[in-house]
């Protein structure tokens, strides 16, 4: 908005301005006081008025930010407030807000009003004065006349640019409180910095090490990881378990560099993950988030999201491998079926399938799964670990689980507690050695599985 009076106003009121200003000095000039009076008391008025109107802007913006939160919360927490038959406290909460808005606004709106009235007082009463002086010289000088209609008219132009001017300077403290909440997004550099080209040869063989990696918060008194170290190799899947707040979905985003690690090193394929441009570190990940993010367009575009160049064949194998051929076809276009925003009109467990199959066509040398497996029974997360392992030969494999069933078939376990390492190994191994691991094994099962798993462990 301030823009557009800035193109529309600022180059015409100044130069109205001006010119009547020199114009009406040299037809009038005994006059000019006149319209240093009028100018004067119309800056005055604008200042009075924008020393009270600008804090509130700032005020009217948060009160904004509050509005739409709470109807954020109310849209997207609709059947836990109604599960918990809460609508009247919610309400509430919507009004008291709505009511600090619209009394803000009410205020606001009428010290704005203000203006008009005080503007035309001055503007009335500078044309009073000019023709009260310009009559007290005519009795003098009756060839005056048209030196004051003339002086007259050209402090009606310079009022009137005066005018428009002061529109323009009561609007801008709002536009500089909303350029100001802009800025704080456009002026925040990325704490996270990439190399222009990959420095360094990676090996062909993919490998994920982590040596000695801690990672903290910022601000944080404690770690969320430390002292992590452990090594990924192609064609062996690393699976990670733990407690809820272990530090497991942390470890994960700090291969992507979606963290950076406090201290210690990262490797993939041999080569530090800092040495890497965003480009060629991404092309290598196909990562699988624990919530499943798909995007408005149809089943293929979702798949084909990581690889825009796959073939038809491709995005059907994927889907194939990821168990989601069978709920595909179901659908009313197949592959070219819509999806919605945000994936609402599928299941949790299509949302995860449809993950799962966009990272496989991606073809990468290293699969993350963040939880990926959750939503899915386990028949068919049976049937899809099958599956992936003739493509996932020649790759890295991580996966964060919470279901000893998911990983038990893993090469490597790797076992966290509150941040750190406390068991790595293969699943005997770790019923054997790892206390923790054996807890969570003994959570999962029925005391007589659970003793069934320890005694095959013994013998």
């Amino acid at each position: 908005m301030i823009i557009t009076m800035m193109l529309s106003i600022l180059l015409r009121a100044p130069l109205f301005c001006i010119l009547g200003l020199v114009m009406a000095i040299q037809t009038a000039p005994e006059m000019s006081w006149i319209i240093a009076v009028g100018i004067a008391a119309v800056m005055l008025s604008v200042a009075i008025i924008i020393s009270i109107v600008a804090p509130k802007f700032k005020l009217f913006q948060k009160l904004v930010d509050k509005i739409t939160l709470i109807t954020r919360e109310n849209l997207t927490g609709l059947k836990v407030i109604r599960a918990f038959n809460n609508e009247s406290i919610e309400k509430k909460k919507f009004t008291h807000t709505n009511h600090e808005l619209t009394r803000l606004l009410i205020f606001v709106d009428r010290i704005l009003e203000l203006q008009n009235p005080l503007i035309n007082i001055i503007f009335n009463g500078t044309t009073l004065l000019c023709s009260w002086i310009g009559i007290s010289l005519l009795s003098q000088d009756f060839s005056y006349l048209g030196n004051m209609t003339a002086f007259a008219e050209y402090v009606t132009f310079i009022m009137m640019s005066f005018l428009m001017l002061s529109l323009f300077f009561i609007m801008m403290p709002r536009a500089n409180v909303s350029a100001g909440r802009i800025n704080e997004v456009l002026k925040t550099g990325a704490k996270i910095h990439f190399v222009k080209e990959t420095r360094g040869v990676p090996e062909k063989r993919a490998s994920v090490e982590f040596r000695k990696v801690d990672f903290c918060y910022p601000d944080a008194a404690e770690k969320v990881l430390d002292d992590i170290s452990f090594k990924a190799e192609a064609g062996k899947t690393t699976a990670f378990i733990g407690s809820t707040g272990s530090g497991k979905s942390t470890l994960i985003n700090l291969v992507p560099r979606f963290y950076e690690a406090t201290s210690g090193e990262i490797l993939i394929d041999g080569l530090s993950i800092h040495e890497y441009s965003r480009e060629d570190l991404i092309k290598r990940i196909g990562l699988v988030p624990q919530k499943g993010i798909l995007f408005a367009g149809t089943v293929k575009s979702n798949i084909k999201f990581g690889a825009p160049n796959a073939t038809d064949k491709q995005v059907e194998e994927a889907a194939e491998i990821a168990q989601a051929t069978h709920f595909i076809e179901k659908m009313p276009k197949g592959f070219n079926s819509h999806i919605a925003q945000g994936g609402t009109n599928v299941s949790g467990g299509q949302k995860q399938r449809l993950s799962i199959a966009r990272a496989i066509c991606k073809k990468p040398d290293i699969f993350v799964f963040d939880d990926a497996f959750s939503a899915l029974d386990m028949k068919t997360d049976a049937k899809l670990r099958a599956a992936l392992k003739p493509i996932t030969k020649d790759a890295v494999v991580l996966i964060v689980a919470q279901r000893v069933s998911t990983i038990k078939d893993a090469d490597q376990i790797v076992v966290l507690d509150k941040g750190k390492m406390v068991g790595k190994g293969t699943h005997q191994e770790l019923l054997e050695k790892c206390k923790v691991y054996q807890s969570i094994v003994k959570s999962q099962l029925s005391d007589a599985e659970f003793r069934k798993e320890m005694s095959g462990t013994a013998r």
